[in-house]
């Protein structure tokens, strides 16, 4: 694990070593409103606007799968009036955006519990994903209503039911399957992010991807993400590219 400050120079990466799906969780717009004084609700409209500026700049870089955690099972405990803007959020940002994600050959997905959001969220949701289902370049994957405890026990449920059905033999049961029953499947061989980036200098998954993030590379930005911008994203991929990963092995000699 890393801790990065707010970087003041460029780096130069290596544009044959782009991690090819990068997962964030973007934290610290509440904190950032706090310190100007402004309600919660004014963080997470910054942080709308510069989930734009780092979509474009991922996309730009050549990553293949962008996913951003959203919205989390947990986060229904916040403040009513927090979450009901939060809530609005989709509509307003994809009302917005969609054209330029076009524009960017950008298409969305999204994974969660889609089915348990406001309807309005639901139809700005899935009329985004409908919108863009004909762009084939990076995948802007929200996590949103999305807890990795309820995928798991998800994927669990749907593989038992083969089980009891006679489908499937106990002893059939891998790895692979545990893959192909999660959310992210149909990501196929992107489905496993190669770097985890943390705003706001929090060190946690907060149940985020936890069967996916089994080997991925964590980098901790102390940046709150309503100030994260493409020079943060650069460095965290830098200090991506300067990691060895083994996957459980040795290191190449």
């Amino acid at each position: 694990m890393f801790n990065i400050n707010r970087p003041t120079e460029k780096y130069q990466l290596d544009l044959d070593n782009i991690p090819k799906h990068v997962a964030i969780i973007m934290d610290g717009n509440g904190r950032w409103a706090k310190k100007r004084h402004l309600p919660r609700i004014a963080g997470h409209k910054q942080g709308m606007e510069v989930v734009k500026k780092i979509t474009k700049s991922a996309s730009d870089l050549g990553i293949k799968v962008l996913t951003l955690y959203a919205f989390s099972t947990e986060n229904w405990h916040r403040p009513d009036k927090e979450v009901n803007y939060l809530m609005g959020l989709p509509e307003k940002f994809f009302n917005k955006f969609v054209p330029d994600l076009i524009k960017n050959n950008v298409q969305v997905r999204v994974m969660g519990e889609i089915d348990n959001l406001p309807n309005n969220t639901k139809l700005a949701v899935n009329k985004a994903i409908n919108d863009t289902k004909g762009c084939d370049g990076m995948i802007l994957n929200f996590a949103l209503n999305y807890g990795s405890h309820d995928e798991i026990v998800t994927a669990i449920k749907k593989i038992s039911k083969k089980v009891q059905d006679g489908e499937l033999k106990i002893n059939e049961i891998d790895t692979e399957m545990v893959d192909h029953s999660l959310m992210t499947a149909d990501l196929n061989s992107f489905a496993n992010p190669d770097l985890l980036i943390r705003t706001s200098g929090e060190e946690r998954l907060s149940n985020f991807l936890l069967w996916q993030l089994a080997y991925s590379e964590f980098v901790f930005d102390d940046t709150k993400w309503p100030d994260y911008d493409s020079n943060n994203l650069k460095a965290c991929i830098y200090e991506y590219q300067n990691r060895h990963r083994r996957f459980g092995g040795i290191k190449n000699k």
